[in-house]
C-alpha cells in the first residue's frame, strides 16, 4: 500500500466517514465513568466559549476525547490468571487487584466513554494481532480485526507483532481476503480493516517508502487531529527474520518529526503520534501517578529520550509495547509538558484523554490535556456483539481448542525473574530436545515467547486442574520451532552475559533454564557482572569453556533474537518439532489426571538483589 494522503483513498475515506456517524450516534449505556476534570484554558476561556471585549464568542474552543489502547494481542476473551487483573492503589496506601479485560466488555466500556461526547476518535498503540490466543491465533487474527471494526477503532500504529507472520499477511489485515493457504473460514470473504493501520518508519526496502500509510487525519467540522504512527525502530530483533524479510525500520523520532512536518503543511497542527515503544513506570500499579517523584520522573525506559526529542509540533504520545500503565507528563525539546499514555495489555485498561482544540490556531491548548486510565472492569453488561463474534469463532475453534493434553495440581505462573511456567516449557523443550538427540544438554527459553500462565480453575467446563489445547496455545501461540545447536562453554557463558548487556542492559531479558542448568543472578551489579560467571553449573559441574554442548533453544532464538547474537553462532542445527508441540507431548507423557504436574519451584536461578 503506498504512503499516501487519507484524499488518495476515497473508498476507505467513505467508510470512515459512515463509521465516524456511528460512532456519534452511540447512546448505549450511562454517563461516561471517570470523567475527566475540567481543564483551564489559556485566557481563562471555558470549552466552547471565548470573552474578549465584554462580548461572546463562541465555539473557539473544542474538548475532543481521545480514547486509546494498546498490546490486545488477540485477547477477545477475558484473559486468565495474572494476565487478566490490575493493580490499584488505594488511598490508604494498600494495593488491591481488580479482574479486568476482554472485548465483550472493553466494547461496553468504550461505548460508555463516549455517551455525550460530541468529538472523539479511538486510536491504538499497536499489538492488536500476534501472540494470541487460539480464539483468534488459529484463524490468523481475522477475529480480533473483526472486533476491532466492531469496537469502532479508528486508528493504530504497526507493532512488532504485527510483522509475525509477515508483510504480506499484514496488508491482507488491512485491505481483506481470504488467506493464501487456509483459505476462508466462513462462507464470508475477510472484509480486512474498517481503520488505517499506520507505518511510519516501515519502508520497503526495495521503494524506500511505507509499506502501509504513514499518517491519517481525523477530521469532525471544522477540527482536524493528525495521526502518525510508527513501531519500535528494534523490530528486527525481536520478530523472526522472515517475518521482516524486505522492510527496514527507521528511527521513531526522526520519522515522526518527518511527517510532523508534513502535517503542519497541510494545515493539521494538532497532531498525536501512536508509537509501539514504551517505558517502564515506578509501580505496578495503573493509577500510579509517575508525576509525583517530578514531571516524568516516575517512568524510565526507551520511551523517556523518544518524548523528549519528539518535535513539540506532536500534542500527545499514545504509547505501548512493555505492556506497562501510565500516564505521564514528559517535557518535548522546547522545555513543554506533553502527555504520554500506555494502557497496559489485553484489553484490561483503556486511557481517555481530553485534547482541547483550539479553532483559532487550530492546535491543542496544551495547558488543557488531561488524561486517565480507566480499568475495563468485568462488572459491566457484555456487549452482545462481541459475545456473538466471539461464539461464532469459539464454535469454529472448540473441535481443536477443547482437547485435553495434560493436568496441573495448581496454578502455574510465568510471571517473575524465572517463573514456574519457564521452567516447566524449558524442562519440555529439553525432553523434546533429547528425542532428537541423546546428548541434548539444556534448553534456554525467552520470558517473552511465554504470554500467558497455565490456570488451575477450569476456564470453559472442562474441569479444575485441565490443560486444554487452547490453553496451550495461548501460553505459546508462536508456532516456532524447538532446534538444537552446539555450543562452546564460552559461548553458552557469553549467552547468560547477553541476558543483562548489550541491547539487554536497561531491560534485562531473562532465559528461563531447563532442570539441571544454574547459576547467580546478582542485581547489585551492573552489566555482563550481573551474571557471576564462577556460579554457572550443569548438572553440579563448573561450565567449561572448551566443551561443547547440545543446547535446544525455539526458533527465534536461535536466529539471535531478543538481543542474543551469539544463540545465532551456533552449529550442528537439527530441527524438530513446533513449541506447542513439545509442550504438548511433555505434559502428555508426565501428567494426568490422578497424577497431575506440580508448579516447578523456581529455583534455578539465585537472585541476589
Amino acid at each position: 500500500m503506498p504512503a499516501t494522503s487519507p484524499a488518495a483513498a476515497p473508498a476507505h475515506q467513505e467508510r470512515r466517514r459512515r463509521r465516524t456517524t456511528r460512532l456519534v450516534a452511540l447512546t448505549a449505556g450511562v454517563a461516561a465513568v471517570g470523567a475527566l476534570a475540567a481543564a483551564m484554558l489559556p485566557g481563562s476561556a471555558s470549552a466552547g466559549e471565548d470573552h474578549r471585549k465584554g462580548g461572546h464568542w463562541p465555539g473557539r474552543y473544542q474538548d475532543v476525547q481521545l480514547l486509546s489502547f494498546n498490546d490486545l494481542h488477540g485477547n477477545l476473551e477475558p484473559p486468565a490468571g495474572s494476565s487478566g487483573r490490575v493493580t490499584e492503589d488505594q488511598p490508604d496506601g494498600t494495593t488491591k487487584t481488580i479482574d479486568a479485560g476482554g472485548a465483550e466488555y472493553l466494547a461496553t466500556h468504550l461505548r460508555e466513554a463516549r455517551t455525550g461526547q460530541k468529538y472523539s476518535v479511538t486510536a491504538a498503540g499497536g499489538d492488536m494481532v500476534g501472540a494470541s490466543p487460539l480464539i483468534s491465533g488459529l484463524f490468523h487474527d481475522e477475529p480480533t480485526i473483526e472486533a476491532l471494526n466492531k469496537l469502532d477503532l479508528d486508528v493504530t500504529s504497526v507493532g512488532n507483532h504485527e510483522f509475525d507472520e509477515g508483510a504480506k499477511e499484514l496488508a491482507r489485515l488491512q485491505n481483506g481476503g481470504c488467506h493464501p493457504k487456509d483459505g476462508c473460514y466462513t462462507d464470508k470473504r475477510f472484509k480486512g480493516a474498517d481503520f488505517p493501520y499506520l507505518a511510519a518508519n516501515v519502508l520497503d526496502e526495495k521503494t524506500k517508502k511505507p509499506i502501509l500509510k504513514p499518517y491519517w487525519v481525523w477530521k469532525k467540522k471544522d477540527v482536524k487531529v493528525g495521526f502518525i504512527g510508527v513501531t519500535l525502530e528494534g523490530t528486527p530483533d525481536i520478530v523472526s527474520a522472515e517475518g521482516v524479510k524486505g522492510l527496514s525500520f527507521k528511527d521513531e523520532v526522526e520519522t515522526i518529526n518527518k511527517y510532523a512536518k508534513v502535517l503542519q503543511k497541510q494545515g493539521v497542527k494538532s497532531i498525536v503520534a501512536l508509537i509501539h515503544e514504551g517505558g517502564f513506570p515506578a509501580s505496578s500499579s495503573y493509577n500510579y501517578d509517575c508525576d509525583a517523584p517530578g514531571a516524568g520522573d516516575g517512568v524510565s525506559g526507551p520511551i523517556v529520550d523518544i518524548a523528549k526529542n519528539v518535535t513539540p509540533q506532536v500534542d500527545a504520545l499514545v504509547t505501548g509495547h512493555t505492556h506497562n500503565a501510565y500516564v505521564c507528563t514528559i517535557d518535548d525539546p522546547a522545555g513543554k509538558p506533553r502527555m504520554v499514555t500506555s494502557a497496559a495489555s489485553f484489553g484490561r485498561l483503556y486511557t481517555d484523554t481530553t485534547l482541547t482544540y483550539d479553532r483559532r490556531t487550530g492546535d491543542i491548548a496544551r495547558t488543557a490535556v488531561k488524561s486517565a486510565n480507566h480499568v475495563v472492569t468485568r462488572d459491566v453488561p457484555k456487549a452482545p456483539d462481541m459475545t456473538q463474534l466471539i461464539g461464532k469463532w469459539n464454535t469454529l475453534a472448540a473441535p481443536i481448542g477443547n482437547k485435553p493434553i495434560g493436568y496441573i495440581s495448581g496454578d502455574i505462573g510465568n510471571t517473575g525473574t524465572e517463573s514456574p511456567l519457564g521452567d516447566l516449557i524449558a524442562d519440555a523443550q529439553l525432553a523434546h530436545g533429547k528425542q532428537l538427540d541423546p546428548e541434548t544438554d539444556l534448553a534456554l527459553m525467552n520470558p517473552g515467547g511465554i504470554r500467558a500462565p497455565l490456570t488451575y480453575a477450569a476456564k470453559a467446563g472442562e474441569g479444575d486442574g485441565v490443560v486444554t489445547y487452547a490453553e496451550g496455545f495461548t501460553v505459546q501461540p508462536f508456532a516456532n520451532t524447538v532446534n538444537l545447536q552446539n555450543f562452546t562453554g564460552a559461548q553458552l557463558i557469553q549467552v547468560l552475559k547477553e541476558q543483562v548487556s548489550g541491547p539487554n542492559a536497561a531491560a534485562p531479558k531473562i532465559l528461563q533454564v531447563s532442570s539441571g542448568l544454574t547459576y547467580t543472578l546478582d542485581l547489585t551489579k551492573s552489566g555482563a557482572d550481573r551474571v557471576v560467571t564462577d556460579s554457572i553449573r550443569l548438572n553440579g559441574s563448573a561450565i567449561d569453556p572448551a566443551a561443547t554442548y547440545r543446547v535446544a533453544t525455539n526458533s527465534f532464538l536461535a536466529g539471535g533474537g531478543d538481543g542474543f547474537p551469539t544463540l545465532g553462532q551456533g552449529t550442528g542445527d537439527v530441527v524438530g518439532s513446533d513449541d506447542l508441540a513439545a509442550l504438548e507431548q511433555y505434559l502428555t507423557a508426565n501428567s494426568s489426571a490422578t497424577n497431575p504436574i506440580a508448579p516447578p519451584k523456581a529455583d534455578r536461578i539465585t537472585i541476589v538483589k
